[in-house]
């Protein structure tokens, strides 16, 4: 669905984007994970032909985006990080507002603005002015108003900043719903968890470069070897703690009530060996396994801001 090849912006001698290549599949949730200033909002902004690209090449299902922004903006809806209402419409005004610019008739603008919030779970705000909806609320509304044309790609940058806790558990069901409906997403968050939970691929950005990219098990799963290794003793402890001073593997040790937690710098098949080793020394072991990490641990360590 997009493709992106070499793609460069620079802002002055601020390189935002050092030849950026990136490949997302049609239907796939793919949310985009970096620091501040890491080439997040650049990038959405060139594929939605709102930022000119010093060079490279974009293409949306197909489509040369860079030098066909007419075509593209009928087949990509957007939802900026600082989103714009306009509190003097009444919400089904304004989504018909935005419905007119797309030369939809009136009919089917009116229909369409109605399924979409009902989707966005705004159906009994239809005849409220805008200014007096929330912030999750006028979020939402916004999501909406860029789905009105029926748009394959969907573009977020930030849209859960700034909303509380409720806000962004609505937001998170309406992507999760249109994940299902097939939309091809774009998303990018600070709040690292409930972006996991959403999106079915992750890109890491840092300084313009994409430093990770894939699938998001398949990222954790390579990364999983670096989560602590908890090993819950029932019976000799200081056994136990002289062995695994003796492992090679073994790079740090900590003690927890009755476990204990190594870095373990090593595989299943190894791990395999340290827990026989454990138990033919005559330690009993009640429970032997790696920590689940989060998204939030993963990029830590993908960045190098965990050490």
């Amino acid at each position: 669905m997009v493709e992106i090849h070499n793609l460069t912006k620079t802002y002055g001698r601020f390189r935002a984007l050092n030849n950026l290549n990136l490949h997302i599949d049609r239907g796939d949730v793919f949310g985009f994970v970096g620091p501040n200033g890491a080439g997040k909002t650049t990038t959405m902004r060139i594929i939605c032909g709102l930022l000119q690209a010093d060079w490279g090449e974009v293409y949306i299902d197909g489509i040369d985006a860079l030098n066909h922004n007419d075509q593209i903006k009928r087949k990509v809806g957007y939802v900026p990080d600082f989103f714009g209402v306009y509190d003097n419409f009444k919400v089904m005004e304004y989504m018909e507002f935005y419905g007119s610019m797309y030369d939809l008739d009136a009919k089917t603008v009116h229909s369409t603005s109605l399924g979409l919030l009902d989707l966005v779970n705004l159906s009994d705000k239809k005849d409220d002015y805008v200014d007096g909806l929330s912030r999750g609320m006028k979020q939402r509304l916004c999501v909406a108003r860029a789905l009105i044309h029926n748009p394959q790609l969907l573009v977020l940058d930030e849209p859960a900043s700034g909303l509380d806790p409720r806000a962004r558990f609505e937001l998170k069901e309406v992507m999760k719903n249109l994940g299902a409906m097939g939309k091809t997403i774009i998303i990018s968050s600070h709040i690292l968890p409930e972006l996991g939970e959403m999106c079915n691929v992750i890109g890491v950005m840092e300084k313009g470069n994409l430093i990770a990219n894939g699938k998001v098990d398949e990222i954790t799963r390579t990364s999983r070897h670096s989560n602590p290794l908890r090993i819950h003793i029932a019976d000799k402890k200081e056994t136990a703690i002289q062995i695994l001073k003796q492992t090679p593997l073994v790079q740090k040790i900590s003690i927890q009530d009755d476990s204990v937690i190594i870095a373990f710098d090593g595989d299943d098949a190894e791990m395999s060996q340290l827990l026989s080793t454990l138990i033919g020394a005559g330690v009993k072991v009640s429970s032997f396994h790696r920590e689940e990490g989060n998204l939030e641990t993963l990029f830590m360590e993908i960045t190098g801001g965990a050490k």
